[in-house]
């Protein structure tokens, strides 16, 4: 269970970790300039029309290492909910995860598949409490309640963390500990939107450091993401790779109303 919980949290918690970049697009200009003689040069002047300025393309300033952080800070800060889809490859099996948050107040939705999460599951974040529906957990349609806060509950140990994952200032402890680089890759267009690409590399332990957990075996010494902004400076798209793992996540609805709401109790069973 706490793998599930831990794969889980990782992957909705990206939008969260990532948030901004600016991206432009150039202007080509044309110029052009006409002329021509007459029959009798010496007898017929001929006059040249004078050429447009030649237009300049407006600067494109990308996000370097140091305006990373604040860029994201900026961005998530004006937009508090988001929709995700991700698709998660690990060990060779497939999770596939959409999900609705909002950051303020703290509520997430989740709804899972794959063998991952025994087929199918869901969690729900709301009120402070997690709400969670899985095979071998729950009956079909069911969900148990843990509270985080209740040190007496063994779940708890393996949900808790969840909600401090949520918490973007956590997010932002772990970037400021573990961000190496940000670097533009270039400029792509994906799902019909313009987008910068960015590889931005993190030093894992440093960044697992800065959010209290202890450095993951099998992990790698650093972590390279790419990350597709938009021009309103929030993240669209985020991928990463590494041994045995894959994932690829997408964002959107950046800001739209979101409703998220706790199981009816006549849901809600004991362990």
């Amino acid at each position: 269970m706490r793998l599930r919980t831990r794969v889980v949290a990782t992957a909705a918690t990206l939008p969260l970790i990532l948030g901004a970049a600016a991206c432009g697009a150039e202007k080509k200009a044309d110029t052009t300039a006409t002329g021509g003689t007459g029959s009798t040069p010496t007898s017929t002047p001929v006059s040249t029309p004078t050429a447009p300025p030649l237009k300049v393309a407006p600067a494109v300033n990308h996000l370097t290492t140091a305006s990373f952080l604040p860029a994201m800070k900026k961005a998530i800060a004006t937009k508090t909910t988001l929709r995700t889809t991700m698709r998660m490859v690990a060990g060779g099996e497939v999770m596939t995860v959409t999900g609705v948050q909002s950051t303020k107040p703290v509520a997430m939705q989740l709804d899972m598949s794959g063998s991952m999460v025994g087929g199918k599951a869901k969690m729900i974040v709301t009120g402070g409490k997690l709400y969670v529906s899985m095979k071998d957990l729950t009956p079909a349609g069911k969900f148990v309640k843990v509270d985080p806060k209740n040190s007496s509950d063994p779940q708890a140990a393996a949900f808790g963390s969840m909600l401090e994952e949520m918490d973007p200032t956590k997010t932002f402890d772990a970037f400021d500990g573990g961000l190496l680089s940000v670097k533009f890759v270039r400029a792509e267009t994906v799902a019909g939107a313009k987008l910068d690409r960015y590889a931005v590399t993190v030093d894992t332990a440093k960044a697992l450091k800065a959010q209290g957990q202890p450095a993951v075996a099998g992990m790698p010494k650093t972590l390279v993401y790419a990350l597709w902004m938009d021009a309103a400076n929030l993240m669209r798209k985020v991928s990463f790779e590494m041994p045995g793992v894959s994932m690829t996540m997408t964002a959107g609805d950046w800001g739209k109303p979101v409703s998220i709401k706790a199981p009816p109790a006549s849901a809600i069973v004991k362990r």
